[in-house]
């Protein structure tokens, strides 16, 4: 069998979010139209013109040890999480350490680290500083604790592509498998990083939504009055696996990763550009043996930004049509950067599962732009068999991924 051939099935699933603190009470939150976006309550928010967030729903606190907890960074404590809850799901595959792989990938890593330590160091000087300090705030940090959490050997690697990280490293998990180096790969992405300097950051950039007063009507992809995207925080992550390997274990299987596609734009530091998206809505398509009317289902990346959500309204016209229905969830969970990608994969997966796309909320006045079928309302039910997520970042990184149901 050559190496594009290789059949790749999705065994198990993991995710904290502003919704959940794990899969299906994400999945719940997003069928029924919850928000987990609210208002920053911390005191230094008072001095920034952006003070909304979507904070996790649980604390990692709650499930990771405390001794562990002190020596992780927010970022890998979500990481550890996620894939705690991903492994159990998939049934905790017996495979050999050196087939097994972790990619997670992740926007700014250790960003709470640095900052804070940084602040430690300004302020008490360098013996306050913690010792602990390099390994929280480095990017790869928690592809590392989830390899010596499962005793992966394979390879512990770390796509940093912006907003396209955590699907990007689904993309490459699927590129382990099929090139025979890995059985079972935990891939996906975290990010944690609410903070007064990003959100001045974005502030500055006009990037973020300054919608204070009602948090959770601020993200509203796709939506005339979109003003920019709102800043969330979660991980997600998928166990992905050789399918003869999940056969043989006689796994359950959730949906199949069919094809990725991943491009750049080299074009503009921040400024999307439909070209580069196009390909890779395409070389998902190719990869996966399927024809644009094949697809049921888009998962859009869709942030609520002016500008992003009408090139990828253009894009997804172009490269599949009108006739798929489309969902944008980051009107509920905010933009998890990072993690973005990953959380898109898991609702693509489940809406193929379950036969049912997500409801976008605050879309009260479609931009007349964006000529898809956005689904708005109440969830959508209808035969599903394929979907594409998308998932784009600063930088001008392009990731889409096609998943297909599993026969019964």
């Amino acid at each position: 069998m050559t190496a594009d051939m290789t059949k790749v099935v999705v065994t198990g699933l993991g995710a904290t979010t502003p919704l959940g603190g794990d899969v299906p009470s994400t999945w719940a939150g997003l069928l029924a139209g919850e928000s987990g976006i609210s208002a920053i309550e911390e005191e230094w928010a008072t001095r920034l013109p952006v003070r909304i967030a979507g904070r996790l729903r649980v604390e990692p606190s709650e499930v990771i040890d405390r001794v562990q907890a002190r020596r992780l960074d927010r970022c890998e404590q979500i990481a550890l999480v996620a894939a705690r809850e991903a492994w159990a799901d998939a049934g905790r595959p017996e495979v050999e350490p050196e087939r097994l792989a972790v990619v997670v990938g992740t926007g700014t890593g250790g960003a709470l680290t640095m900052l804070g330590q940084d602040d430690v160091l300004e302020s008490s000087g360098v013996r306050r500083v913690s010792p602990h300090t390099v390994p929280m705030l480095m990017a790869n940090g928690a592809a590392a604790w989830v390899s010596m959490e499962l005793g992966a050997r394979g390879g512990a690697h770390t796509p940093v592509s912006a907003c396209a990280s955590g699907a990007e490293a689904i993309a490459m998990g699927l590129d382990l498998i099929r090139l025979g180096r890995a059985d079972v790969v935990v891939a996906g992405g975290t990010e944690a990083c609410i903070h007064p300097l990003p959100l001045a950051g974005f502030a500055q950039a006009k990037a973020h939504s300054t919608r204070n007063d009602a948090p959770q009507e601020a993200s509203r992809p796709f939506d005339t009055d979109r003003d920019g995207f709102v800043i969330g925080e979660g991980a997600g992550l998928v166990v992905l696996e050789r399918a003869e390997f999940a056969a043989a274990r006689a796994a359950r299987v959730h949906a199949v990763l069919a094809g990725a596609g991943v491009t750049s734009d080299a074009h503009h530091i921040t400024a999307a550009h439909q070209d580069g998206q196009v390909r890779a809505m395409r070389l998902a398509l190719a990869t996966a043996g399927l024809a644009p009317q094949d697809v049921q289902h888009v998962h859009a990346h869709a942030t609520s930004t002016p500008l992003g959500d009408v090139t990828e309204a253009e894009s997804i016209v172009a490269a599949i049509g009108t006739h798929p229905a489309v969902t944008a969830t980051k009107s509920m969970t905010g933009h998890l950067f990072g993690a973005a990608g990953a959380l898109g994969a898991i609702a693509a997966i489940l809406a193929l599962r379950d036969q049912v796309v997500p409801a976008t909320q605050n879309l009260e006045n479609l931009d007349p732009q964006v000529k898809l079928d956005i689904v708005t309302g109440r969830p959508r039910r209808g035969a599903l068999t394929a979907a594409l997520t998308n998932a784009f970042g600063f930088g001008g990184h392009n990731a889409s991924l096609a998943f297909t149901a599993e026969p019964v």
